[in-house]
């Protein structure tokens, strides 16, 4: 099954586009994983918070196709620890999806249409976080719980 990481929005920090990097090559050692980025909207600032999500929504949906299993990653979704989240992906691994798609979406998170087609949520903390930084903390999750499958060294209890 590929994996991919779904954003709406690009990173301008090089930091983060480092990091980033890194930890996609690393993930790719494991499984199929590929990052897309849905550009920004042009003329945001002219637009409603609700317009703007709809129109992100509208290019999230796009990129769905049949057979897809989607998760938001939205600060209302399940949680889990570490070694909860590697056994999930394990699980949806085994499963007959095509692709699992994980998406973050934009500073206002998500529209309607985009919460209808989602499967489920997972959220990486109660606490908020930028956009931005969702997305390294989530591919550091993700190489995580790669390891723990692979009983390698990286994770400690």
């Amino acid at each position: 099954m590929q994996t991919l990481l779904l954003l709406v929005g690009k990173t301008n920090d090089s930091l983060l586009i480092s990091l980033m990097e890194d930890y996609t090559q690393s993930i790719n050692r494991y499984q199929r994983f590929e990052i897309q980025i849905i550009p920004e909207l042009k003329n945001k600032g002219k637009m409603t918070e609700n317009i703007q999500k709809q129109k992100e929504g509208q290019l999230i949906v796009e990129k769905i196709k049949g057979g897809d299993w989607v998760v938001l990653l939205d600060e209302k979704g399940k949680s889990f620890d570490s070694i909860g989240f590697s056994k999930y992906l394990n699980s949806k691994r085994s499963s007959s999806h095509k692709r699992l798609i994980y998406i973050v979406g934009g500073p206002y998170g998500f529209s309607e249409e985009v919460y209808a087609i989602a499967h489920e949520k997972i959220a990486l903390s109660s606490m908020t976080f930028s956009h931005q930084m969702v997305r390294l903390f989530f591919l550091e999750q993700l190489y995580r719980a790669n390891t723990l499958l692979n009983n390698e060294p990286y994770h400690h209890q």
